[in-house]
């Protein structure tokens, strides 16, 4: 995790008003949030914007691949919500949009941030899935599970300390802090479940 951590989880819509005040309305996705916030800090073309948010880690908290980037790229152009600044010479492949956001597009940024929703989701974490299904597991199996999440998340805990460290030494500002709250979070959770495994691989073995 990284930087500029405002986004929900993956698949949640947020609906706006369409831009120039019109009747109808636009489904915003978090990746069309994601990829809007950026270019409301700065403007980028698509090939930029895509490793920056691998340079931040976008992806451990919001579901946007690559191929979403441009598609929110294209969508938003077409809502007015972006539009092309500049074009920039690819040094050896065609040349790049350059985009920024408009008026528009901070408006509906900043409205779609308002929602309740935000608050109201609950996304089911991966493993507990699999828990519920586990009675018709091979015997043996909620053991090897354990162990192959356990390391899992020692090996995210150890990732997430060092991002935590990065930050503490990055100059202050809201963001900076916002991302400390979100690593500090996720340290939490990840040795919480670690915990939690522990608990449930001693009551296995006493079954």
């Amino acid at each position: 995790m990284a930087a500029a951590k405002t986004a929900p989880s993956k698949g949640r819509k947020a609906r706006n008003p369409a831009p120039g005040g019109g009747s109808g309305g636009l489904e915003l996705t978090t990746p069309d949030l994601v990829v809007l916030s950026y270019l409301v800090a700065g403007a980028r073309h698509g090939h930029e914007l895509d490793r920056v948010l691998v340079q931040h880690d976008v992806r451990d908290w919001a579901g946007i691949s690559r191929p979403q980037v441009y598609y929110s790229l294209r969508k938003l152009a077409r809502a007015g919500m972006i539009r092309a600044v500049a074009r920039e010479r690819g040094k050896a492949g065609p040349d790049r949009t350059v985009y920024g956001a408009t008026p528009e597009g901070k408006v509906a940024l900043a409205g779609a941030l308002e929602r309740a929703d935000w608050a109201h989701q609950r996304t089911p974490p991966a493993f507990l899935t699999w828990m519920a299904l586990s009675i018709h597991a091979r015997p043996g199996m909620l053991r090897q599970q354990i162990a192959r999440r356990r390391e899992f998340l020692r090996a995210e805990l150890r990732r997430e300390i060092a991002t935590l460290d990065a930050i503490q030494s990055a100059p202050d500002s809201q963001a900076t802090r916002n991302a400390l709250r979100m690593v500090d979070l996720t340290i939490r959770q990840f040795e919480v479940e670690l915990n939690w495994l522990d608990d449930v691989e001693r009551e296995a073995a006493g079954e």
